[in-house]
C-alpha cells in the first residue's frame, strides 16, 4: 500500500521497508492503506490514472493474498473464506476495526 500511496503521489521509487514484529507490521499495513484511502478521496491530482493505480499496486497486494491463502491450503491451515459482496463495506473504514466477516456457509 505505500507503493500505491507513492504512485498516486507521483513518486515512483520503490522503497524496500525494513521488516518489523508482526504487531508493527498490522499497525503499518493499516496507517498506509489509510493513508492511500485520504489521498484517493482528496482533491490532489492522481499522478497515474485510476486504471493503473488498481492494475498495478493493489492488483499486486492482492495477488500476494492470493498467494499466501494458497500456501496456507497447502500447509494444512486454509484460510477460511468470506463473501465480500455480502460484507457490510464502508468508504473511509479502512482500520482493523471491521464488521463481522460473513461466511458463505454458515
Amino acid at each position: 500500500m505505500d507503493w500505491a500511496l507513492a504512485i498516486a503521489q507521483g513518486k515512483q521509487q520503490w522503497n524496500n521497508s525494513t521488516p518489523l514484529p508482526w504487531g508493527a507490521e498490522v499497525r503499518r499495513f493499516f496507517m498506509a492503506l489509510e493513508a492511500f484511502e485520504v489521498y484517493l478521496a482528496s482533491d490532489q491530482p492522481l499522478h497515474e490514472s485510476p486504471e493503473k493505480l488498481f492494475q498495478g499496486p493493489v492488483a499486486d497486494a492482492l495477488t500476494h493474498v492470493g498467494q499466501i491463502a494458497m500456501l496456507r491450503r497447502l500447509a494444512g491451515a486454509p484460510v477460511r473464506g468470506e463473501n465480500y459482496h455480502q460484507a457490510q463495506s464502508i468508504a473511509g473504514r479502512v482500520g482493523a476495526d471491521q464488521a463481522a466477516p460473513v461466511r458463505e456457509f454458515d
